[in-house]
């Protein structure tokens, strides 16, 4: 059956509602659908002038998704896109600037949207950097020092940080940036700070990419600051049992041994918006740039950056 939703002057076309996509917690399609419309004002911020990937997942988790990057033709023609230049050549990709899309997509099985770390008014010059924490098992703990480990290395070199669960199993750690450098410089900088702090903590760190070679420590990853690469934003619903969402967090918050990467889900998020605002309001107003940080690297580890 097909029905429809009025969402500003947008009336979009919402199928097959009772479909269940998340089967060990009888979710359905149109719980998915529900779920973006309500969260839309606190996540847009987070998705506006962004490039996205989609990942979806026509007939639910238990089935194979898949990750698309260009957007349909058949995609209405009011939904935002920026062309982007690619090696063999350019992109389109869609952008979410309202709600009316983040329904649309999540009508077309969109369970997670991937976002670029740059806005498409300057596609190379990030607004953000990311650490991505993985833990080497089960266990959050060590994750949870690693956040706070990089977070004070990170104040040492004059940067705050702000932390989300990914939903998945670890953490992100983010910068903000004010975009004077591009990604090459700033993957150059992350990789010089993970591997300045690795030095220090090698016995609980790594940024060995093989799971063979870490030896049962937490892997930073600073990959993901590269052109064309995204990550998953504030809010977004992962493709997991339960459909945990990545979540903001305070810092102190990160010391309850009761939160984990997957505290957070499709039936709980709103419980915890109803009585805490969002810990990344007003992301983006204060803003890093790495020459500064870059000296004081320098002058704490004794090799260029």
């Amino acid at each position: 059956m097909v029905g429809k939703m009025r969402i500003g002057h947008r009336t979009i076309e919402v199928s097959n509602r009772d479909k269940v996509f998340f089967p060990a917690s009888n979710i359905t399609k149109g719980d998915l659908i529900d779920y973006y419309y309500k969260v839309s004002e606190i996540m847009l911020v987070h998705l506006k002038a962004r490039p996205m990937t989609m990942h979806r997942f026509p007939d639910g988790i238990d089935s194979e998704g898949f990750y698309q990057q260009e957007i349909s033709d058949y995609f209405p023609k009011w939904i935002d896109r920026v062309a982007v230049k690619k090696e063999g050549g350019t992109i389109s990709h869609a952008v979410c600037q309202d709600a009316a899309t983040l329904v649309y997509l999540a009508n077309q099985a969109c369970i997670t949207p991937h976002v670029w770390l740059s806005r498409k008014d300057r596609l190379h010059y990030p607004d953000l950097m990311v650490f991505d924490l993985d833990p080497p098992a089960d266990d959050f703990d060590p994750v949870r020092h690693a956040a706070q480990l990089l977070r004070g290395f990170l104040k040492e070199l004059g940067m705050g940080s702000l932390v989300k669960t990914t939903g998945s199993r670890g953490l992100h750690v983010l910068v903000s940036l004010d975009r004077s450098a591009d990604f090459e410089e700033v993957r150059h900088f992350a990789h010089a700070v993970a591997e300045a702090l690795v030095q220090q903590e090698s016995d609980q760190l790594t940024i060995e990419q093989r799971k063979e070679n870490r030896s049962g420590r937490v892997f930073i990853d600073y990959s993901r600051n590269s052109y064309g690469l995204t990550v998953v934003p504030p809010y977004a619903v992962r493709a997991k049992p339960g459909a945990p969402i990545a979540t903001p967090i305070d810092w102190d918050e990160l010391r309850d041994k009761d939160v984990t990467s997957q505290s957070y889900t499709m039936k709980n998020i709103f419980r915890r918006l109803s009585h805490k605002q969002d810990p990344w309001r007003g992301i983006g107003r204060k803003t890093h740039s790495l020459s500064k940080a870059k000296q004081r690297l320098r002058s704490l580890t004794n090799h260029a950056v």
